[in-house]
Order: structure tokens, then sequence, then C-alpha cells
């Protein structure tokens, strides 16, 4: 993927130490160095200026929520009733553990969010809290694949 003429200031190299981290955040600089051809320290000052770029915005881990007992995982459209009621819903939902994901989208719907849930009970319990703000779709994951 080529983009770096959208990316004021990256390189290929830097798209290719982006995509490494991408891979494996936990890789070290000597690691990718050897794979783009720099050296560790070389790594290290372009990832500085790629997050001094905005372009990394952080790191974070992938995670297992079966293994903690929370094995039931949703997407949630939300249907705002009310433009007022937008901060707080975001507020709300900033509160809620089973809440992991939140994007504001177009198209249908005002909201999506990846919930995770211990039990349906878990779950119906965060659903009746949404009511206030609004009606909602729910779809269940079966499988995930990636």
């Amino acid at each position: 993927m080529n983009l770096s003429n959208y990316m004021l200031g990256a390189d290929e190299v830097d798209l290719r130490i982006l995509h490494e981290l991408i891979a494996n955040s936990a890789r070290s600089h000597k690691d990718i160095g050897e794979l783009v051809h720099l050296s560790g320290q070389a790594v290290g000052q372009r990832i500085r200026k790629l997050q001094d770029m905005g372009v990394i915005e952080g790191y974070t881990v992938k995670w297992n929520p079966a293994a903690l007992g929370q094995g039931i995982q949703g997407f949630v459209i939300l249907y705002m009733n009310s433009a007022s009621s937008h901060s707080s819903f975001l507020e709300h939902v900033r509160q809620q553990d089973a809440v992991h994901e939140v994007h504001r989208i177009s198209g249908e719907g005002c909201y999506w969010m990846r919930v995770h849930a211990a039990s349906m009970s878990d779950l119906n319990q965060l659903l009746d809290s949404l009511l206030q703000y609004g009606n909602f779709k729910l779809s269940l994951s079966v499988e995930q694949f990636k």
C-alpha cells in the first residue's frame, strides 16, 4: 500500500515501520530495524517522528474477552431520540465497562458500539440503560475471524 502521497513527511520506510507496529506493537526497535534495514536507534527516531506527526496516536493490546468471562460480544446501533442528548449519552457510555468502542456514524443510526458482556442479563442491563437515549438494534457476534 502506497500512502506516502497522503502522508506529508512520511516515506516508504516510515510506512513499513508503521505496518510492522500495527502487526505487533511489542516488537523491538532492533527487530523492526532488521526488517527495514535500519538500526534500532534509527527506527526509534522514525517512530517518534510518526508520533509527533499524529500518525501514531498510541498503543493497544489485543485481548480475549471470553478468557475473562466476557464471552458475549455484540454490536449495537443506537438511534438517538433527541439531538440534545448526545453529550449525556457519550458520558453515559464512557462509564460503561461493557462498552469497548463507540463510533458516531453516517447512514443507518447515530452511533455504533462494540460491547462485551458476561451474560445475557448483563447485556440486557446495558441495553436497558441505552433506552433513555433512543432505540437500538443489536447484532450478536457468533464467530470472529480477524
